[in-house]
Protein backbone atom coordinates (compact mmCIF):
# COMPACT_ATOMS: atom_id res chain seq x y z
CA UNK A 1 0.00 0.00 0.00
CA UNK A 2 2.89 2.02 -1.09
CA UNK A 3 5.52 3.19 1.71
CA UNK A 4 4.12 6.01 3.94
CA UNK A 5 1.52 3.70 4.59
CA UNK A 6 3.62 1.18 6.62
CA UNK A 7 4.34 2.79 10.09
CA UNK A 8 8.04 0.26 10.11
CA UNK A 9 9.52 -1.00 7.38
CA UNK A 10 12.87 -2.84 8.62
CA UNK A 11 11.29 -6.45 7.36
CA UNK A 12 11.25 -4.99 3.85
CA UNK A 13 14.04 -6.98 2.39
CA UNK A 14 15.46 -10.55 2.21
CA UNK A 15 16.25 -12.87 4.97
CA UNK A 16 20.35 -12.48 3.77
CA UNK A 17 20.53 -8.93 4.27
CA UNK A 18 19.42 -9.24 7.70
CA UNK A 19 22.23 -11.99 8.33
CA UNK A 20 24.91 -10.63 6.90
CA UNK A 21 24.22 -7.12 8.59
CA UNK A 22 24.51 -9.26 11.62
CA UNK A 23 27.27 -10.96 10.31
CA UNK A 24 29.30 -7.44 9.75
CA UNK A 25 28.27 -6.71 13.54
CA UNK A 26 29.93 -9.57 15.07
CA UNK A 27 33.05 -9.05 12.73
CA UNK A 28 33.41 -5.47 14.04
CA UNK A 29 32.69 -3.98 10.77
CA UNK A 30 28.81 -2.82 11.19
CA UNK A 31 29.84 0.85 11.47
CA UNK A 32 32.93 0.48 8.40
CA UNK A 33 31.46 3.47 5.96
CA UNK A 34 30.74 1.69 3.01
CA UNK A 35 29.33 2.76 -0.49
CA UNK A 36 26.63 1.37 -2.51
CA UNK A 37 25.36 2.01 -6.24
CA UNK A 38 22.25 1.13 -7.43
CA UNK A 39 22.12 1.06 -11.14
CA UNK A 40 20.71 -1.25 -14.13
CA UNK A 41 23.09 -3.07 -16.78
CA UNK A 42 20.40 -3.42 -19.86
CA UNK A 43 17.88 -0.70 -21.38
CA UNK A 44 14.69 -2.09 -21.00
CA UNK A 45 12.27 -3.46 -24.18
CA UNK A 46 15.06 -3.11 -26.09
CA UNK A 47 14.48 0.24 -25.94
CA UNK A 48 17.78 3.30 -25.73
CA UNK A 49 17.04 4.73 -22.46
CA UNK A 50 15.07 4.51 -18.93
CA UNK A 51 13.04 7.09 -17.22
CA UNK A 52 14.18 6.62 -13.85
CA UNK A 53 11.22 6.87 -11.06
CA UNK A 54 10.56 5.93 -7.55
CA UNK A 55 12.92 8.31 -5.61
CA UNK A 56 9.89 9.72 -3.44
CA UNK A 57 9.11 6.09 -1.86
CA UNK A 58 12.58 5.27 -1.74
CA UNK A 59 13.03 8.51 0.94
CA UNK A 60 9.80 7.23 2.59
CA UNK A 61 11.83 4.08 2.80
CA UNK A 62 14.53 5.17 4.29
CA UNK A 63 12.45 7.47 6.63
CA UNK A 64 10.02 4.79 7.75
CA UNK A 65 12.79 1.99 8.80
CA UNK A 66 12.25 1.18 12.11
CA UNK A 67 11.82 -2.62 13.84
CA UNK A 68 9.13 -2.15 16.14
CA UNK A 69 9.17 -4.60 19.12
CA UNK A 70 6.47 -7.11 16.97
CA UNK A 71 9.32 -7.27 14.32
CA UNK A 72 11.91 -7.96 17.19
CA UNK A 73 10.07 -10.51 18.47
CA UNK A 74 9.47 -12.23 14.82
CA UNK A 75 13.08 -12.30 14.51
CA UNK A 76 14.02 -13.71 17.78
CA UNK A 77 11.56 -16.56 16.83
CA UNK A 78 14.30 -17.47 13.52
CA UNK A 79 16.12 -20.43 13.65
CA UNK A 80 19.08 -22.22 11.78
CA UNK A 81 19.05 -25.70 10.75
CA UNK A 82 20.19 -26.74 14.03
CA UNK A 83 16.86 -25.40 15.68
CA UNK A 84 18.63 -22.96 17.97
CA UNK A 85 18.16 -18.51 16.68
CA UNK A 86 19.17 -17.64 13.61
CA UNK A 87 20.03 -14.15 15.05
CA UNK A 88 21.77 -13.49 18.35
CA UNK A 89 20.20 -11.06 20.68
CA UNK A 90 23.53 -8.55 20.48
CA UNK A 91 21.75 -8.08 17.02
CA UNK A 92 18.34 -7.71 17.81
CA UNK A 93 19.59 -4.92 20.52
CA UNK A 94 21.27 -3.59 17.65
CA UNK A 95 18.37 -3.44 15.46
CA UNK A 96 16.01 -2.32 18.33
CA UNK A 97 18.74 1.04 18.86
CA UNK A 98 18.88 1.39 15.12
CA UNK A 99 18.44 5.00 13.65
CA UNK A 100 19.95 5.31 10.10
CA UNK A 101 22.40 7.84 9.33
CA UNK A 102 23.10 7.38 5.93
CA UNK A 103 23.70 9.85 3.08
CA UNK A 104 21.93 9.44 -0.33
CA UNK A 105 22.86 10.92 -3.56
CA UNK A 106 20.07 10.52 -6.49
CA UNK A 107 19.16 11.26 -10.07
CA UNK A 108 16.16 13.35 -9.98
CA UNK A 109 12.83 11.60 -11.32
CA UNK A 110 11.72 12.16 -14.77
CA UNK A 111 15.82 12.23 -15.69
CA UNK A 112 16.55 9.55 -18.46
CA UNK A 113 19.10 7.08 -17.77
CA UNK A 114 21.41 4.40 -19.06
CA UNK A 115 22.62 1.03 -18.17
CA UNK A 116 25.53 1.03 -16.12
CA UNK A 117 24.58 5.07 -14.64
CA UNK A 118 24.03 5.34 -10.54
CA UNK A 119 20.39 5.99 -9.68
CA UNK A 120 20.90 6.09 -6.46
CA UNK A 121 24.60 6.54 -4.32
CA UNK A 122 23.90 4.94 -0.90
CA UNK A 123 26.89 6.00 1.61
CA UNK A 124 26.96 5.05 5.63
CA UNK A 125 27.79 2.17 8.32
CA UNK A 126 28.20 -0.72 6.21
CA UNK A 127 25.22 -2.57 7.89
CA UNK A 128 23.07 -0.20 7.41
CA UNK A 129 23.77 0.39 3.51
CA UNK A 130 23.01 -3.85 3.55
CA UNK A 131 20.19 -4.04 4.96
CA UNK A 132 18.55 -0.92 2.10
CA UNK A 133 19.41 -3.16 -0.66
CA UNK A 134 16.32 -4.81 -1.48
CA UNK A 135 13.58 -1.96 -0.31
CA UNK A 136 15.18 0.52 -2.84
CA UNK A 137 15.78 -2.31 -5.57
CA UNK A 138 12.13 -3.31 -5.52
CA UNK A 139 10.88 0.57 -5.25
CA UNK A 140 13.46 1.74 -8.12
CA UNK A 141 13.23 -1.20 -10.17
CA UNK A 142 9.35 -1.38 -10.88
CA UNK A 143 8.77 2.38 -11.22
CA UNK A 144 11.45 3.17 -13.45
CA UNK A 145 10.52 0.21 -15.41
CA UNK A 146 7.02 1.59 -15.89
CA UNK A 147 7.73 5.08 -15.92
CA UNK A 148 10.03 3.80 -18.57
CA UNK A 149 6.76 1.70 -20.73
CA UNK A 150 4.72 4.90 -20.70
CA UNK A 151 6.75 6.89 -21.78
CA UNK A 152 7.34 4.75 -25.23
CA UNK A 153 3.80 4.56 -25.30
CA UNK A 154 3.62 8.28 -25.31
CA UNK A 155 5.87 8.46 -27.72
CA UNK A 156 3.81 6.37 -29.72
CA UNK A 157 0.76 8.68 -29.72
CA UNK A 158 2.93 11.25 -30.78
CA UNK A 159 0.76 13.92 -28.67
CA UNK A 160 -2.72 12.61 -27.85
CA UNK A 161 -3.74 11.98 -24.76
CA UNK A 162 -2.73 8.57 -23.19
CA UNK A 163 -4.85 7.29 -20.04
CA UNK A 164 -3.53 4.90 -17.26
CA UNK A 165 -5.93 2.37 -16.98
CA UNK A 166 -4.45 -0.45 -15.70
CA UNK A 167 -5.25 -1.26 -11.92
CA UNK A 168 -7.46 -4.20 -12.05
CA UNK A 169 -4.54 -6.25 -14.13
CA UNK A 170 -1.90 -4.34 -12.28
CA UNK A 171 0.82 -6.70 -9.81
CA UNK A 172 -1.67 -6.33 -6.36
CA UNK A 173 -2.86 -2.99 -4.75
CA UNK A 174 0.67 -1.53 -4.53
CA UNK A 175 1.78 -2.46 -7.56
CA UNK A 176 -1.53 -0.12 -9.04
CA UNK A 177 -0.28 2.62 -6.78
CA UNK A 178 3.13 2.41 -7.98
CA UNK A 179 2.12 1.70 -12.01
CA UNK A 180 -0.06 4.42 -11.91
CA UNK A 181 2.51 7.21 -10.14
CA UNK A 182 5.23 5.90 -12.05
CA UNK A 183 3.03 5.96 -15.53
CA UNK A 184 2.01 9.52 -15.12
CA UNK A 185 5.68 10.89 -14.71
CA UNK A 186 6.57 8.53 -17.39
CA UNK A 187 4.00 10.60 -20.11
CA UNK A 188 0.34 9.39 -19.13
CA UNK A 189 -2.19 12.09 -19.05
CA UNK A 190 -4.25 10.75 -16.61
CA UNK A 191 -5.28 7.85 -14.63
CA UNK A 192 -8.62 5.84 -13.54
CA UNK A 193 -6.75 4.71 -10.23
CA UNK A 194 -9.04 6.93 -7.94
CA UNK A 195 -6.56 6.13 -4.86
CA UNK A 196 -3.52 7.30 -7.09
CA UNK A 197 -5.57 9.96 -7.84
CA UNK A 198 -6.25 11.03 -4.83
CA UNK A 199 -2.39 9.95 -3.07
CA UNK A 200 -0.93 11.65 -6.30
CA UNK A 201 -2.51 14.55 -7.71
CA UNK A 202 -2.93 12.68 -11.30
CA UNK A 203 -6.19 13.60 -13.11
CA UNK A 204 -8.90 10.97 -13.28
CA UNK A 205 -10.51 10.07 -16.35
CA UNK A 206 -12.89 7.27 -16.60
CA UNK A 207 -16.26 6.78 -18.68
CA UNK A 208 -18.52 3.54 -17.95
CA UNK A 209 -18.36 0.02 -18.72
CA UNK A 210 -20.32 -2.70 -20.53
CA UNK A 211 -21.88 -3.56 -17.42
CA UNK A 212 -23.87 -0.17 -17.78
CA UNK A 213 -25.27 -0.88 -20.98
CA UNK A 214 -25.94 -4.79 -20.80
CA UNK A 215 -28.19 -3.70 -17.27
CA UNK A 216 -30.53 -1.26 -19.46
CA UNK A 217 -33.44 -3.23 -21.99
CA UNK A 218 -31.52 -1.37 -24.70
CA UNK A 219 -28.36 0.59 -25.74
CA UNK A 220 -30.35 3.78 -26.27
CA UNK A 221 -31.91 3.75 -23.08
CA UNK A 222 -28.44 3.04 -21.74
CA UNK A 223 -27.06 5.67 -23.33
CA UNK A 224 -30.06 8.51 -22.20
CA UNK A 225 -29.21 7.48 -18.53
CA UNK A 226 -25.31 7.42 -19.10
CA UNK A 227 -26.31 11.24 -20.05
CA UNK A 228 -28.31 12.26 -17.46
CA UNK A 229 -26.35 10.73 -14.59
CA UNK A 230 -23.31 12.04 -16.13
CA UNK A 231 -23.85 15.02 -18.29
CA UNK A 232 -20.76 16.01 -18.09
CA UNK A 233 -18.39 13.31 -18.23
CA UNK A 234 -19.97 11.84 -21.31
CA UNK A 235 -17.91 9.28 -23.43
CA UNK A 236 -19.93 6.18 -24.46
CA UNK A 237 -18.58 2.88 -25.10
CA UNK A 238 -20.25 1.59 -28.14
CA UNK A 239 -18.98 -1.83 -28.94
CA UNK A 240 -21.65 -3.94 -26.64
CA UNK A 241 -23.27 -5.02 -28.96
CA UNK A 242 -22.84 -3.56 -32.81
CA UNK A 243 -20.09 -0.94 -33.13
CA UNK A 244 -21.80 1.22 -35.61
CA UNK A 245 -25.30 1.29 -34.26
CA UNK A 246 -23.82 2.06 -30.93
CA UNK A 247 -21.90 5.29 -32.37
CA UNK A 248 -25.30 6.42 -34.07
CA UNK A 249 -27.06 5.99 -30.90
CA UNK A 250 -24.12 8.24 -29.02
CA UNK A 251 -24.40 10.76 -31.45
CA UNK A 252 -28.53 11.08 -30.68
CA UNK A 253 -28.00 10.93 -26.87
CA UNK A 254 -24.77 13.58 -27.76
CA UNK A 255 -27.52 15.72 -29.94
CA UNK A 256 -29.93 15.36 -26.73
CA UNK A 257 -27.45 16.33 -24.26
CA UNK A 258 -26.47 19.31 -26.38
CA UNK A 259 -29.68 20.87 -25.80
CA UNK A 260 -29.42 20.42 -22.56
CA UNK A 261 -26.51 22.60 -22.19
CA UNK A 262 -24.25 19.89 -22.05
CA UNK A 263 -21.36 18.18 -24.64
CA UNK A 264 -20.36 14.97 -25.58
CA UNK A 265 -16.96 14.43 -24.95
CA UNK A 266 -16.45 11.39 -27.58
CA UNK A 267 -16.95 7.72 -27.92
CA UNK A 268 -14.72 4.54 -26.76
CA UNK A 269 -14.23 1.28 -29.04
CA UNK A 270 -12.40 -1.85 -27.09
CA UNK A 271 -12.88 -4.26 -29.67
CA UNK A 272 -12.83 -4.64 -33.56
CA UNK A 273 -11.15 -3.25 -36.41
CA UNK A 274 -9.97 -0.10 -34.57
CA UNK A 275 -8.41 1.20 -37.68
CA UNK A 276 -11.72 0.50 -39.90
CA UNK A 277 -13.75 1.12 -36.41
CA UNK A 278 -12.09 4.67 -35.84
CA UNK A 279 -12.33 5.78 -39.74
CA UNK A 280 -15.68 5.10 -39.22
CA UNK A 281 -16.55 6.35 -36.38
CA UNK A 282 -15.07 9.96 -36.99
CA UNK A 283 -16.90 10.15 -40.50
CA UNK A 284 -19.94 10.07 -38.54
CA UNK A 285 -19.06 12.12 -35.48
CA UNK A 286 -18.07 14.95 -38.02
CA UNK A 287 -21.06 14.69 -40.47
CA UNK A 288 -23.57 15.00 -37.37
CA UNK A 289 -21.51 18.07 -35.98
CA UNK A 290 -19.13 16.96 -33.03
CA UNK A 291 -15.68 17.11 -34.73
CA UNK A 292 -14.61 18.06 -31.51
CA UNK A 293 -16.01 14.85 -30.32
CA UNK A 294 -12.74 12.26 -29.11
CA UNK A 295 -12.41 8.66 -30.38
CA UNK A 296 -11.21 6.88 -27.45
CA UNK A 297 -9.67 3.34 -28.32
CA UNK A 298 -8.53 1.06 -25.97
CA UNK A 299 -7.80 -3.17 -26.09
CA UNK A 300 -4.18 -4.85 -25.35
CA UNK A 301 -2.44 -1.79 -26.36
CA UNK A 302 1.08 -0.92 -26.09
CA UNK A 303 3.08 0.94 -27.98
CA UNK A 304 3.90 -1.39 -31.01
CA UNK A 305 -0.21 -1.40 -30.93
CA UNK A 306 -0.48 2.02 -31.53
CA UNK A 307 2.50 2.50 -33.92
CA UNK A 308 0.96 0.16 -35.94
CA UNK A 309 -2.58 1.87 -35.61
CA UNK A 310 -1.45 5.24 -36.21
CA UNK A 311 0.64 4.16 -39.58
CA UNK A 312 -2.30 2.56 -40.81
CA UNK A 313 -4.24 5.49 -40.66
CA UNK A 314 -6.62 4.98 -37.80
CA UNK A 315 -8.30 8.00 -36.33
CA UNK A 316 -7.93 7.87 -32.81
CA UNK A 317 -7.09 11.19 -30.89
CA UNK A 318 -6.94 9.39 -27.40
CA UNK A 319 -5.60 5.84 -26.07
CA UNK A 320 -6.64 4.03 -23.27
CA UNK A 321 -3.47 1.76 -22.43
CA UNK A 322 -4.48 -1.04 -19.21
CA UNK A 323 -2.22 -4.51 -18.43
CA UNK A 324 0.00 -4.03 -20.67
CA UNK A 325 1.34 -0.81 -19.10
CA UNK A 326 0.91 -1.40 -15.59
CA UNK A 327 2.24 -4.68 -15.80
CA UNK A 328 5.57 -3.54 -18.18
CA UNK A 329 4.75 -6.04 -20.94
CA UNK A 330 7.43 -7.57 -22.87
CA UNK A 331 9.56 -6.73 -19.83
CA UNK A 332 9.21 -8.75 -16.77
CA UNK A 333 11.90 -6.75 -14.70
CA UNK A 334 13.67 -4.26 -14.94
CA UNK A 335 17.39 -5.76 -13.10
CA UNK A 336 18.94 -3.41 -11.43
CA UNK A 337 21.01 -3.94 -8.84
CA UNK A 338 22.67 -3.03 -5.74
CA UNK A 339 26.64 -3.55 -5.66
CA UNK A 340 29.32 -2.37 -2.92
CA UNK A 341 31.64 0.17 -4.40
CA UNK A 342 33.86 1.07 -2.17
CA UNK A 343 35.05 0.92 1.38
CA UNK A 344 37.11 3.13 4.06
CA UNK A 345 39.99 1.14 5.47
CA UNK A 346 41.22 0.99 9.24
CA UNK A 347 43.21 4.23 8.26
CA UNK A 348 40.04 6.23 6.90
CA UNK A 349 41.02 5.79 3.22
CA UNK A 350 38.66 4.59 0.59
CA UNK A 351 39.22 1.28 -0.74
CA UNK A 352 37.27 0.31 -4.41
CA UNK A 353 35.78 -2.36 -4.27
CA UNK A 354 34.37 -4.32 -7.89
CA UNK A 355 32.73 -7.60 -8.49
CA UNK A 356 34.36 -9.59 -11.34
CA UNK A 357 32.62 -11.74 -14.03
CA UNK A 358 33.71 -13.85 -17.36
CA UNK A 359 30.60 -11.20 -18.61
CA UNK A 360 31.85 -8.12 -18.74
CA UNK A 361 28.77 -6.46 -19.07
CA UNK A 362 28.24 -7.47 -15.38
CA UNK A 363 31.37 -6.21 -14.20
CA UNK A 364 31.18 -3.49 -11.34
CA UNK A 365 32.50 -0.30 -11.41
CA UNK A 366 34.63 0.75 -8.41
CA UNK A 367 34.66 4.22 -6.70
CA UNK A 368 32.03 7.14 -5.33
CA UNK A 369 30.86 7.44 -8.70
CA UNK A 370 28.92 10.53 -9.95
CA UNK A 371 27.55 11.40 -13.50
CA UNK A 372 28.86 14.03 -16.13
CA UNK A 373 25.73 14.77 -19.30
CA UNK A 374 27.13 16.92 -21.72
CA UNK A 375 24.65 18.47 -23.77
CA UNK A 376 25.07 20.65 -26.93
CA UNK A 377 22.26 23.05 -28.33
CA UNK A 378 19.66 21.28 -26.12
CA UNK A 379 21.17 17.96 -27.18
CA UNK A 380 22.21 14.91 -24.67
CA UNK A 381 25.63 14.27 -26.56
CA UNK A 382 26.96 11.75 -23.76
CA UNK A 383 27.85 11.02 -20.41
CA UNK A 384 31.06 10.14 -18.54
CA UNK A 385 31.00 7.94 -15.20
CA UNK A 386 33.67 9.08 -13.05
CA UNK A 387 34.99 9.00 -9.49
CA UNK A 388 34.10 12.25 -7.53
CA UNK A 389 36.61 11.77 -5.07
CA UNK A 390 39.16 11.82 -7.85
CA UNK A 391 37.79 14.40 -10.30
CA UNK A 392 37.44 14.59 -13.77
CA UNK A 393 40.13 13.63 -15.33
CA UNK A 394 39.84 15.74 -18.56
CA UNK A 395 36.23 16.97 -19.37
CA UNK A 396 34.65 15.86 -22.25
CA UNK A 397 36.21 12.91 -22.96
CA UNK A 398 36.12 8.94 -22.04
CA UNK A 399 36.07 5.67 -22.88
CA UNK A 400 33.43 2.96 -23.74
CA UNK A 401 32.62 -0.39 -22.80
CA UNK A 402 34.89 -1.74 -26.04
CA UNK A 403 37.61 0.53 -24.72
CA UNK A 404 37.06 3.45 -27.77
CA UNK A 405 37.95 6.82 -26.83
CA UNK A 406 35.27 9.48 -27.06
CA UNK A 407 35.19 13.50 -27.18
CA UNK A 408 32.83 16.03 -27.56
CA UNK A 409 33.10 19.09 -28.48
CA UNK A 410 34.57 21.61 -25.34
CA UNK A 411 31.79 23.95 -26.37
CA UNK A 412 29.13 21.71 -24.42
CA UNK A 413 27.58 22.49 -21.62
CA UNK A 414 27.59 20.03 -18.79
CA UNK A 415 25.92 18.97 -15.80
CA UNK A 416 26.44 16.37 -12.93
CA UNK A 417 23.02 14.23 -12.32
CA UNK A 418 23.36 12.77 -8.91
CA UNK A 419 22.46 15.75 -6.12
CA UNK A 420 22.33 14.77 -2.75
CA UNK A 421 18.81 14.42 -0.96
CA UNK A 422 19.17 12.79 2.15
CA UNK A 423 22.08 13.26 4.95
CA UNK A 424 22.90 11.40 8.19
CA UNK A 425 19.55 10.34 7.10
CA UNK A 426 17.74 13.50 6.74
CA UNK A 427 16.08 14.77 3.93
CA UNK A 428 17.80 17.87 2.76
CA UNK A 429 14.64 20.39 2.48
CA UNK A 430 16.16 22.70 0.25
CA UNK A 431 17.06 20.62 -2.40
CA UNK A 432 14.56 21.84 -5.24
CA UNK A 433 14.43 18.17 -6.92
CA UNK A 434 12.75 16.66 -3.53
CA UNK A 435 8.96 16.93 -2.76
CA UNK A 436 8.22 18.36 -6.54
CA UNK A 437 4.32 18.56 -7.12
CA UNK A 438 3.89 15.42 -10.02
CA UNK A 439 2.88 17.54 -13.14
CA UNK A 440 6.51 18.82 -12.85
CA UNK A 441 8.17 15.37 -12.53
CA UNK A 442 6.37 14.43 -15.55
CA UNK A 443 7.20 18.03 -17.11
CA UNK A 444 10.77 16.68 -16.68
CA UNK A 445 10.64 13.56 -18.15
CA UNK A 446 8.74 14.95 -21.00
CA UNK A 447 11.87 17.47 -21.36
CA UNK A 448 14.40 15.12 -21.15
CA UNK A 449 13.59 12.96 -23.60
CA UNK A 450 13.38 15.88 -26.06
CA UNK A 451 16.77 16.39 -25.03
CA UNK A 452 17.78 13.01 -27.07
CA UNK A 453 18.63 12.14 -30.47
CA UNK A 454 15.07 11.17 -31.88
CA UNK A 455 17.63 7.24 -32.91
CA UNK A 456 17.93 6.79 -29.40
CA UNK A 457 13.85 7.08 -28.35
CA UNK A 458 12.51 5.16 -31.68
CA UNK A 459 10.77 2.31 -30.72
CA UNK A 460 12.77 -0.22 -32.87
CA UNK A 461 16.49 -0.63 -33.84
CA UNK A 462 17.42 2.27 -31.82
CA UNK A 463 20.76 4.30 -31.29
CA UNK A 464 23.09 3.64 -28.34
CA UNK A 465 23.48 6.64 -26.65
CA UNK A 466 27.44 7.09 -25.44
CA UNK A 467 28.41 6.23 -21.49
CA UNK A 468 31.54 5.95 -20.80
CA UNK A 469 34.15 5.65 -17.85
CA UNK A 470 36.25 8.40 -17.23
CA UNK A 471 39.89 7.78 -18.32
CA UNK A 472 41.12 8.23 -14.55
CA UNK A 473 38.38 5.41 -13.21
CA UNK A 474 38.62 3.23 -16.40
CA UNK A 475 42.53 3.03 -15.74
CA UNK A 476 41.17 2.10 -11.95
CA UNK A 477 39.14 -0.46 -12.75
CA UNK A 478 41.53 -2.03 -14.90
CA UNK A 479 44.69 -2.23 -12.00
CA UNK A 480 42.04 -3.44 -9.73
CA UNK A 481 40.97 -6.25 -11.63
CA UNK A 482 44.94 -6.97 -12.26
CA UNK A 483 45.10 -6.89 -8.60
CA UNK A 484 42.04 -9.08 -7.57
CA UNK A 485 42.83 -11.48 -10.47
CA UNK A 486 46.40 -11.65 -9.21
CA UNK A 487 44.95 -12.53 -5.66
CA UNK A 488 43.04 -15.91 -7.11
Amino acid sequence: MMVRDAAHLGLLTDLYQLTMAAGYLSSGMAEREAAFHLFFRKNPFDGGYAVACGLEQALELVESFRYSAADLDYLAGLTGNDGRPLLAPHFLRFLDDLVLSIDLDAVPEGTVVFPHEPLLRVRGPLAQCQLLETGLLTILNFQTLIATKASRIARAANGDPVLEFGLRRAQGVDGGLSASRAAYIGGCSGTSNVLAGRRFGIPLKGTHAHSWVMSFDDESEAFEAWAAASPNNCIFLVDTYDSIAGIHRAIQAGERLRQQGFEMIGIRLDSGDLVELSQQARRLLDAAGFPDASVVASNDLDELRINELKAAGAAINVWGVGTRLATAHGESALGGVYKLTAIRDLQGTWQPKLKLSENPSKMSNPGLQQVRRYHLRGTFVGDVIYDEEKGLSEPCRWVDGDGQEHQVSPQADSLDLLEPVLRHGQRIAEVDDIGLEIGTLRARALTQLDALDPAITRLEQTAVYPVGLDTRLDRLKKDLIMEVRSKL
